[in-house]
């Protein structure tokens, strides 16, 4: 069981956050969020979006801290990334 979290550096609603991340299944993730507090609504297509103020509860957990390329390279190689879907492009 491998999860990942990524340095608390992205900003928003006056917090900064990390992603969460496996690099085996959303079953593991979510299991693993749900260990550490972070309430499923938290979870947005392929990972957890984790406030500053749970990022040491998570490593102390088991999240492996990696850079933002890092994780991001891990779930795109495990096959579990899920883009944002792009509307139509304006005009057509």
């Amino acid at each position: 069981m491998t999860v990942y979290i990524d340095p608390p550096v992205w900003p928003g609603d006056g917090r900064l956050w990390s992603h969460l991340v496996s690099d085996v299944s959303f079953d593991e993730l979510h299991t693993f969020a749900a260990a550490i507090g972070c309430p499923r609504r938290a979870f947005d297509r392929d990972h957890y979006d984790v406030p500053s103020a749970r990022y040491a509860a998570a490593v102390s957990a088991g999240a492996v801290e990696v850079g933002s390329k890092e994780l991001l390279r891990r779930l795109t190689d495990a096959g579990l990334r899920r883009p944002r879907r792009r509307g139509p492009s304006p005009g057509g």
